[in-house]
């Protein structure tokens, strides 16, 4: 089985937001290096991803997590979106933009939800890839498609190493969540 590499310290660090015990998203799961980390923090996950083997692996050299369930989909092939408006409490997405999708994601968090977001941005076509345009955000770009509908609590444009690489990361809070009155220790 393939090494997968380790959970984003972004992520990781805003899944303190979310509600003890709470359903959790995480979008183009990949190996489910999110999906895991956050099941194994109590949470019941849901991966989604067009090839969920690499997840699946994953998961069976844990043993297997009850809080687990993993859902085959390409997310880029125009079905309709797999899931009910405000079924989750938090959505993960890391390394991954399909902007068509977007306001489907951000539908998919329950008010009192939490998004974090965490992908490549615009500069980071000369680190590497992804380098298409198509696959890159622009400057401010998670923070237009949240406004109006989430609240901003972190934001993020910039070039990290290890490897050197551009991103942007965002996380938002639902209108309702509880970290609006008195905000979460992070």
């Amino acid at each position: 089985m393939r090494e997968t590499s380790p959970p984003s310290p972004w992520v990781i660090r805003f899944l303190a937001a979310v509600r003890p015990g709470g359903r959790i998203l995480d979008v183009a799961c990949g190996s489910g290096r999110h999906t895991l980390a956050a099941a194994s923090l109590g949470f019941a996950v849901t991966g989604i991803d067009r090839d969920i083997s690499m997840a699946r692996q994953q998961a069976e050299a844990c043993g297997g997590l009850p809080a687990v369930d993993l859902v085959e989909a390409d997310l880029e092939s125009g079905a309709p979106w797999p899931f009910a408006p405000a079924s989750f409490d938090a959505v993960v997405v890391a390394n991954y933009l399909w902007r068509p999708i977007l306001p489907d994601i951000v539908a998919t968090l329950a008010t009192s939800g939490v998004l974090i977001y965490e992908t490549f941005a615009i500069g980071n076509e000369r680190f590497g890839r992804p380098s298409n345009p198509d696959f890159l955000l622009r400057p401010g770009e998670l923070l237009e498609a949240v406004a109006g509908r989430l609240v901003p609590i972190a934001y993020e444009h910039l070039r990290l190493q290890g490897p050197d690489r551009i991103v942007q990361r965002l996380c938002a809070l639902g209108p309702d969540h509880e970290g609006l009155r008195t905000p979460p220790r992070l």
